[in-house]
């Protein structure tokens, strides 16, 4: 894979992106306070869609090469019944191919189908451990059905190389008491890997809804109290007992990834460089945090590649804004003016 030093970064990049998100459809079946799609009445995003099999070839076809394919976006990619093709598509190209996904539609059908696809990574995000907190946090009264989806998947397939399972935990002040506990579920079905993700909030911290769960009192960037601290170093012990791998995302240690870290960390980012992030509607934008960042999604639109070619978006004067953005020191109005100083990278 090529690499991208910060030092040779240009508003203009000549090699197109080896790294893709499609979002494989923005139906969804859970009710999450912490993700915008919930309260979409209050911000529209998007028309419903899910993505075609032509439409998705249309986006995959015009890169000569596809390192790594992330198939989510906002939405459950399980609701789209073509995603074990996408996937198999995407192994001939000879990517590495993961998505994330709440597991309520895992069964065995669509479990079988994916590892037959080679799927190369399952990432199930769970926000708790107890069906009340996970109704209250994900809206839907589902907890039991995805820990027996689960079992039953690690029972038919954990013992090969790929797909590599892995449970996600969207870490706030509401549920970090339950993340011990959250550990020792991961072992006990058999889950090699265990993630701490921080929440996202909208950059302003205002509150869209009286339910929401995406603003400041929630996050734990930045008010790493002891108490927390403690918690996740009780955590990393916890895994080592029962021998998991307990991880932040951005390949940074749990502990890492919720202290502060310069002042322009949004320099940082190689994002704009070397991925794309394509909705189901064929929009570009600036990363999959982008949409959980801010309000206004127009704002962040970079343009649309059914309806110009993937390479004029990839350069266009909206993308050369944004990656212009990303090496000043004030980034805004982009949303990136709050990465990495409100909750992160």
């Amino acid at each position: 894979m090529v690499q991208i030093h910060l030092e040779d970064r240009e508003t203009q990049v000549a090699r197109l992106p080896t790294q893709l998100y499609i979002e494989v459809t923005n139906h969804c079946n859970s009710l999450c306070v912490s993700c915008p799609l919930t309260y979409d009445h209050f911000l529209p995003f998007e028309p419903k869609h899910h993505l075609s099999w032509e439409n998705f070839c249309r986006i995959v076809d015009q890169l000569p090469e596809i390192h790594r394919a992330v198939l989510h976006g906002i939405g459950e990619p399980l609701l789209n019944r073509n995603l074990p093709r996408f996937v198999a598509h995407l192994k001939e190209r000879g990517a590495h191919v993961l998505f994330n996904t709440n597991g309520v539609l895992l069964d065995q059908a669509r479990g079988d189908a994916l590892v037959e696809a080679g799927l190369d990574e399952l990432r199930i995000s769970l926000d708790a451990v107890t069906p009340e907190l996970y109704a209250r946090l994900r809206g839907i009264d589902a907890l039991p059905r995805i820990v027996e989806n689960l079992r039953a998947f690690v029972r038919r397939h954990g013992g090969r190389e790929r797909p590599r399972v892995s449970l996600w935990f969207v870490g706030m002040q509401e549920n970090l008491h339950q993340l011990p506990d959250f550990v020792r579920l991961g072992a006990a079905l058999g889950v090699p890997e265990v993630y701490l993700q921080r929440l996202v909030y909208f950059g302003d911290g205002h509150r869209i809804a009286e339910d929401a769960t995406m603003v400041p009192e929630q996050s734990l960037f930045g008010t790493l109290e002891e108490q927390q601290a403690a918690l996740i170093l009780e955590c990393e012990a916890l895994a080592d007992q029962l021998g998991l791998t307990f991880r932040a995302s951005g390949a940074t240690t749990p502990h890492e990834s919720v202290a502060v870290r310069g002042d322009s960390p949004w320099q940082g980012c190689l994002r704009p460089w070397t991925l794309m992030y394509i909705t189901a509607n064929g929009n570009a934008l600036p990363c999959c945090i982008a949409p959980f960042a801010t309000p206004n999604y127009p704002d962040i639109v970079l343009g649309n590649v059914f309806q110009q070619p993937l390479a004029e978006v990839w350069n266009s004067p909206r993308y050369q804004a944004l990656r212009e953005a990303v090496l000043s020191t004030d980034p805004a109005p982009w949303p990136c003016q709050h990465c990495g100083v409100k909750w992160s990278l």
